[in-house]
């Protein structure tokens, strides 16, 4: 399968966040870009459009300016455009399918209210099995210009206890492109009995949490060995994993987190962990669906 990353237009200033970062990653990857627009991506778009010809220029118009400014910045890089249709969720889906990525903008709310994930975010991400990747518009704050963020670790939540490798090889690529460091986090609770007086049970504690750690190093071994260029730091912290990993991905290249496959009546779920990590990260969000 060629190497290609998709990212989802819709002309807001957060898609176009998102096509400059995954322009930056596509480069990293030695991979095309392919830049989709979703009819119907948003209800009130950026500017009245009332007929179908004018709804058709503006959309060629937002893929075809965006493609000239990325090949502006990115020479090299291979650009493709489409307009796919459908539901937004499904059509953006299915056009990520054959891709290593599909990246998405999200609208940020400041350093503390972090993403606003709206519904085909969510819906898209439920929708595929392919890693999805929530970009932040650019501020002045926490992101420059260009929309691609400093040089800074490339944080994982890791669940031990659950299948891990999709998640795994995703974040140790992710590192190896970027020369950076991998901070691996799983964060646990002690057991009832001892939690009501940990500090009776310090020693109990510190053996739990140390074969916890042991379990990550024999679950992070084969990963050092294939990737060992990759320099890992491993953190075993008492907390809510959510927390733990948003307090990890301060300053962060990139914030991975997994989400289970599953498919019930109810639909689908992108699990408690990713959902809070999506929305309060500052850093992009790489959301990896696993079994």
């Amino acid at each position: 399968m060629t190497s290609q990353v998709t990212v989802g237009l819709d002309g807001s200033p957060e898609s176009a966040s998102a096509a400059r970062w995954a322009a930056h990653e596509a480069e990293l990857r030695g991979a095309s870009l392919d830049l989709v627009h979703a009819e119907e991506w948003l209800e009130n778009p950026p500017l009245p459009v009332s007929t179908t010809e004018e709804r058709r220029r503006w959309a060629e118009g937002i893929l075809r300016d965006t493609a000239d400014e990325l090949r502006r910045e990115h020479p090299s890089l291979e650009i493709s455009t489409r307009k796919v249709g459908g539901l937004p969720s499904l059509a953006l889906a299915a056009a990520a399918k054959n891709s290593d990525m599909l990246v998405l903008g999200s609208r940020g709310l400041g350093t503390i209210a972090g993403f606003l994930v709206g519904s085909t975010g969510s819906g898209t991400i439920a929708e595929t099995e392919r890693p999805v990747v929530l970009v932040r518009s650019a501020d002045r704050l926490v992101n420059p210009p260009n929309g691609v963020p400093e040089q800074g670790p490339v944080v994982a939540g890791l669940d031990i206890h659950q299948a891990s490798d999709r998640l795994l090889a995703f974040a140790f690529e992710e590192a190896s492109h970027r020369d950076a460091t991998l901070v691996v986090v799983h964060g646990w609770f002690p057991p009832p009995p001892l939690s009501y007086a940990p500090a009776l049970d310090a020693g109990v504690l510190a053996e739990v949490a140390h074969g916890l750690a042991t379990e990550m190093d024999e679950i992070l071994g084969p990963w050092r060995d294939t990737f060992p260029s990759v320099t890992v730091e491993p953190r075993v912290t008492i907390g809510q994993a959510a927390i733990q990993i948003l307090d990890a991905a301060t300053g962060a290249a990139l914030v991975v987190v997994g989400r289970r496959i599953r498919r019930s009546a109810y639909g689908t779920h992108i699990g408690p962990i990713a959902h809070a990590v999506m929305h309060h990260a500052i850093s992009p969000v790489a959301v990896v669906a696993h079994s």
